[in-house]
């Protein structure tokens, strides 16, 4: 894709009456989104940055932005809304941004950055009442392998922001490949994660407009997304059954709340015909609860340092258990059972210049390959080890008991211990009871030593800090800061709840 606005003209000639992008407040033809592109695309090239930081909620104006630092070729820099001030700083100074576009007045303060006022004739471009716009003291020169065009920062384990650079070409490679293999003409796409997330960006964004399609972009409250964590679940079953889209990408815990709509009566709207489910393993019934409820749902399996998406289930070639098949734009081997990706590699991490170029793909997870079908068996650096000996993948314990929609997150431990617990939260109008019943459930689909003995009940405001952008928990941190409780959880009757 090296003329994105040439691109997007042309297909507003083969399709003139298709809405490219809509959301609660206009909607752009391809025509007029390829106007606004090359306009502001224009007068960022005229302000003479190599890298624009972007912080603001889903909006068509945040797609604009995105695509226009395509059509200048300016990398883009997208910010989670939920990093802390301190989080986004280091991410500025990781990638040199020289601008920062945001939709917080305040942001520059919180993040202790000195800056003047936004821009003069700021006015004079596409979003004037949206983003304020600030220049950084801040230089991508050498912070930056040669050819990013994107940086996507996940917060990891650690919390520690880490900057996954991508080139344009990678970007719109995957964007095919998913178009390609989902082959749905003109799809109509409802965006529901945050446009920040690489997933909803190139699967959400750039998928649907290389199909001639329609991306639908509600905001965080015409959706029900309250914060990172907090849903108001009447609200989002509304906006996709006023949508109706062809499709959506979900996390774990968006298909579980529609799983249980459904199991209350709720009917998913026909015209759905692809439901992408990532960010975590996903369990096998669920996926079949789902689908005899009527939601198209298929596992997909990716990573940021591969461009989001590496292997994919669809309507055509789907195997439930598995990860996907992979994607004919990648290649996958496994070593020392090792899921190892080539093909489509990121160009490094920003700011760390050793892990520049590299040939393949490292991922971490652990799996196996049958013909084209890739298998995810669990997480290397998460594998706990129980004091008798056993491996115990804790994602495995975990799918089990989020495999009915009772459960908001979970999370297993039992490292160097001699039986497993778990943290969980749950909605408050859930109680203990349901919680020890649905336990005692899970537990008989598990041998003995996969087994939850105690947990521990924690509500969803605690474990806010410890999420990313895609819903998952960050168990290292998560683990430390709750240090004291699961060490009273090992003191106490292991039968007990």
């Amino acid at each position: 894709m090296n003329n994105i606005v040439e691109f997007l003209g042309q297909t507003a000639q083969a399709f003139p009456t298709v809405n490219a992008v809509e959301d609660g407040q206009q909607h752009l033809n391809y025509q007029q989104l390829a106007q606004r592109v090359e306009a502001l695309g224009n007068w960022l090239q005229q302000q003479q940055v190599a890298c624009v930081a972007l912080h603001g909620g889903n909006s068509i104006d945040w797609v604009i932005v995105d695509l226009a630092c395509h059509a200048a070729n300016i990398v883009c820099l997208p910010l989670p809304l939920f990093f802390t001030p301190q989080q986004i700083r280091s991410c500025l100074e990781q990638a040199g941004a020289e601008l920062l576009l945001s939709e917080e007045l305040l942001l520059p303060g919180q993040c202790k950055l000195d800056l003047d006022e936004a821009l003069p004739g700021v006015v004079a471009w596409p979003l004037p009442e949206r983003f304020h716009c600030w220049e950084l003291p801040f230089n991508s020169t050498e912070q930056l392998p040669e050819g990013t065009k994107k940086i996507t920062f996940t917060s990891g384990s650690t919390g520690s922001p880490k900057g996954v650079c991508l080139s344009r070409d990678h970007q719109w490679r995957v964007a095919q490949s998913l178009a390609d293999a989902i082959a749905i003409a003109h799809p109509k796409h409802l965006c529901l994660l945050p446009l920040s997330t690489l997933l909803e960006n190139i699967a959400g964004v750039y998928s649907p407009l290389l199909c001639g399609g329609t991306v639908v972009i509600p905001t965080d409250a015409q959706r029900g997304m309250l914060g990172s964590s907090n849903l108001d679940s009447p609200r989002l079953l509304q906006c996709i059954a006023e949508v109706k889209p062809h499709s959506m990408i979900l996390i774990p815990q968006l298909l579980r709340l529609l799983v249980a709509a459904c199991q209350q009566g709720w009917q998913a709207p026909p015209s759905l015909k692809f439901v992408a489910v990532g960010g975590g393993r996903v369990d096998p019934q669920l996926l079949n609860n789902a689908r005899q409820l009527g939601l198209p749902v298929y596992e997909g399996y990716g990573l940021s340092e591969c461009g989001s998406v590496v292997a994919l289930n669809t309507p055509t070639t789907s195997y439930i258990g598995a990860a996907g098949k992979i994607l004919p734009h990648c290649q996958v081997r496994i070593e020392k059972q090792e899921v190892v990706v080539s093909g489509a590699c990121h160009l490094g991490y920003a700011g760390d210049a050793d892990s520049w170029y590299p040939n393949e793909v490292y991922t971490g997870d652990l799996g196996h390959c049958d013909a084209d079908w890739l298998f995810i068996d669990g997480r290397r650096k998460h594998l706990l080890i129980s004091s008798f000996g056993r491996n115990i993948s804790p994602e495995w314990v975990e799918s089990v008991l989020m495999s009915e929609p009772l459960l908001n997150q979970c999370v297993v431990v039992g490292d160097d211990k001699p039986y497993l617990c778990a943290l969980l939260s749950a909605s408050s109008i859930v109680q203990d009871q349901q919680i020890a019943d649905w336990i005692k459930t899970a537990n008989s689909q598990l041998p003995d030593y996969a087994q939850i003995r105690q947990w521990l009940r924690l509500n969803d405001k605690q474990l806010l800090p410890y999420m990313t952008a895609n819903g998952r928990l960050q168990r290292a941190r998560l683990l430390q800061a709750f240090e004291t409780q699961i060490d009273t959880l090992y003191q106490s009757n292991p039968l007990s709840n």
